[in-house]
């Protein structure tokens, strides 16, 4: 009697025969012993026309044969539910062998090979004994709590062309904003003053950003047209084409000196926390203008205020709060100094970031290393 079995993602097929019968060869694998042979797994589009031909061959030689259902892993989603809908979509069409579920409906919790989530459960490891990979829907993970999260399960964040370029639209409305002084001409629009002011031309804007990832060398390639002079700074050395690069805590101070503009999009760490603080605004130009777009514990607001209340800053320019939304008696909101927006630089778009999210998961089925896996020394 011969007995073969097939492994699929979500089928196994036993099939019997009471005579001994040769399977053909281009459906068997190279191993084989005691009239077994065990079939490769297929790619995940060839399965269902696979399974049509073996079922068929399987009817011409005789043989018997009964089908058992098989779990597929499945991806736990937790985060924004009204952008539930078009990620489940891309999941059915792209990935069918990957189940969808929505939290709090986890089902069966040891089907959930995966979690994609802007905020993880506080009991991750009881709740999804057999989770494998936690994807951080977001281009950061300061949100997450790494200590709570095992040592052994890989955290990844979102790789998202469309986060990227939605940084770099809000980094150069910002930019532009402050060196056109949009800000106050906003506020001699509220209190009916028609005066013009000296145009400083680009060249001799100085724009600095701190932090000098792929995320910030974007924006810095999207300033680039408009003629500012460009700077960086980080805590490792860099090179940039056509950015003078300052690094380490040693040339932060000549770095800040030189900025007109200082644009922040560093990641919220232990050692970022609260970098944009008094002393930090001192080592400025006076009448330096600020941009955060990077988290709101980066920011000590209370110096910011009394920054731009003294002059030693003329104006400030912020996607992110320590507290979010702020609260209403909150002195932002009223400040003719300040540009406020509700956390908007950029937003996760299900069909820009699924492609780098299956990419992944294929990346780590296949025993490869994932791209953007969180390192937990650095904490980004």
């Amino acid at each position: 009697m011969i007995y073969a079995e097939l492994a699929l993602s979500d089928v196994q097929i036993d099939c019997f025969s009471p005579r001994k019968r040769q399977i053909p060869s281009c459906l068997a694998s190279t191993t084989q012993s005691a009239g077994q042979r065990c079939f490769s797994v297929m790619p995940t589009l060839c399965k269902r026309l696979f399974r049509q031909i073996l079922l068929s061959t399987c009817g011409m030689m005789g043989l018997h044969f009964h089908t058992q259902e098989m779990p597929m892993p499945a991806l736990l989603y937790k985060a924004d539910p009204a952008r539930a809908e078009r990620w489940r979509v891309l999941f059915a069409e792209h990935a069918p062998d990957i189940e969808w579920r929505v939290w709090p409906d986890i089902g069966d919790p040891a089907d959930i090979h995966y979690l994609g989530a802007w905020l993880a459960p506080d009991d991750l490891q009881e709740l999804l004994p057999n989770l494998k990979v936690l994807f951080a829907l977001s281009a950061g993970v300061d949100q997450l709590d790494l200590s709570r999260i095992p040592e052994s399960l890989p955290v990844v964040r979102l790789l998202d062309p469309g986060i990227s370029h939605g940084m770099c639209q809000y980094a150069s409305l910002a930019v532009l904003s402050l060196h056109r002084e949009m800000l106050r001409y906003r506020q001699q629009q509220v209190e009916g003053v028609w005066k013009a002011h000296p145009l400083v031309p680009a060249h001799k804007r100085r724009v600095g950003v701190m932090g000098l990832g792929l995320q910030a060398q974007h924006i810095l390639s999207t300033l680039k047209p408009f003629g500012f002079e460009l700077s960086g700074w980080a805590r490792s050395e860099h090179q940039v084409e056509g950015v003078t690069c300052y690094a380490g805590e040693g040339q932060l101070s000549a770095f800040l000196g030189q900025c007109d503009i200082l644009l922040c999009v560093l990641p919220l760490t232990g050692q970022t926390e609260g970098i944009l603080n008094r002393q930090l605004f001192e080592h400025l130009p006076q009448g330096a203008a600020l941009i955060n777009m990077g988290r709101g514990g980066h920011l000590v607001e209370a110096d910011l205020l009394e920054a731009l209340d003294s002059g030693q800053l003329s104006a400030a320019v912020l996607d992110v709060l320590q507290q979010e939304p702020a609260p209403a008696d909150h002195p932002f909101w009223q400040h003719p100094k300040i540009m406020l927006t509700p956390h908007v630089a950029a937003m996760t778009q299900p069909e820009s970031a699924f492609p780098g999210l299956l990419d992944n998961i294929r990346r780590f089925e296949r025993g490869e290393a994932m791209q953007g896996q969180v390192d937990r020394g650095q904490g980004y």
